[in-house]
Formats: structure tokens, C-alpha cells, sequence
């Protein structure tokens, strides 16, 4: 029998975005986010599945986002994000094989080993994708965390219905 996904971890750029990074004049000004991506994360949420966020970069706009969307783990400006997720997991009493991780480089690659459930977006690097168990069919920052949380919830659905 399958662990059941209990905290869903996703990296920032190239994932929650497209991976390209505006700067203006006084540095960083930009982030898109598809709302779609949003949508699933509350849904994720609401069904009781926790989210959680690290991000080697650190920018205020991850944070507003974050908070509109109830998401309370966000971790910015890490550079080794295993032993980040690993402590996490053990604050929430979350077995990594409950996990599941969106990533799309190779700063994720001890992540997404580690986890119950990895994916990376469609147009991610080609080792990462390689390295996972399941590839979105769309891009970071185009609806690709939406793909993810319709599965996680699809198999969540599929899990009560067979107990």
C-alpha cells in the first residue's frame, strides 16, 4: 500500500514561476504567478494535505503570495534544502515518504530523492527530470503546481474510495 501524501514541497522559481527573474533598477521587482497554481494549493490545503515552500532565492513577492494563500511554511534564501525539509518533517511528525516535492533544477536533485513522490515541471532540467517519478505536461509558472495538486487529490479521492 502507497504512503498517503501528507506535505507537499515546492521550489520557487521555475516551478511557482516561469524561471525568468525581472529586475529593475533597485533590483528584483517581478514574480508571475499562474493563479491555477493557487487555486490547487488551497484545494490541497482545504483537503487537509500541508504545503510548504523553499527557495534557494529570497524575495518579498514569494511571501505575499505565500500568505494569500495560507501557505505557513516558507523557507527563503536556502541553499541546502534537504536537511531544511528534514526538519520540517520532523516538527510536523511528516515521514519524508509522506512528501511529495515539485522541483525543476538541479539544487533539488537531494530533495527529490528523498521524498515519497517526486516530480519536476515539463520543462525542467534534463537530469531532474530523469530523476523523478512523474513529469507535468505543463511549465513552471504556467499551471504545472495545479497538475500536481489535481493528482495528489485524484489519489487521495481513489484511496478513500478503496478503504
Amino acid at each position: 500500500m502507497r504512503t498517503a501524501i501528507r506535505l507537499l514541497v515546492l521550489d520557487v522559481d521555475g516551478v511557482l514561476t516561469d524561471g525568468r527573474l525581472y529586475f529593475g533598477p533597485r533590483g528584483e521587482a517581478l514574480k508571475v504567478f499562474h493563479v491555477r497554481d493557487g487555486n490547487g494549493i488551497v484545494q490541497l490545503r482545504r483537503a487537509g494535505i500541508a504545503v510548504a515552500v523553499i527557495s534557494g532565492r529570497r524575495s518579498s513577492m514569494v511571501a505575499v503570495r505565500c500568505r494569500e494563500l495560507g501557505v505557513q511554511y516558507v523557507y527563503q534564501g536556502v541553499r541546502d534544502k534537504l536537511p531544511v525539509l528534514e526538519r520540517l518533517c520532523r516538527r510536523l511528525k511528516v515521514p519524508l515518504a509522506a512528501c511529495a516535492a515539485v522541483a525543476d533544477d538541479l539544487p533539488d536533485l537531494q530533495v527529490l530523492g528523498a521524498v515519497g513522490m517526486s516530480f519536476a515541471v515539463a520543462d525542467a532540467h534534463a537530469t531532474v527530470r530523469r530523476a523523478v517519478r512523474f513529469v507535468t505536461r505543463l511549465p513552471g509558472g504556467q499551471g504545472a503546481v495545479r497538475e500536481v495538486c489535481d493528482l495528489l487529490l485524484a489519489r487521495r479521492t481513489r484511496a478513500a474510495r478503496t478503504r
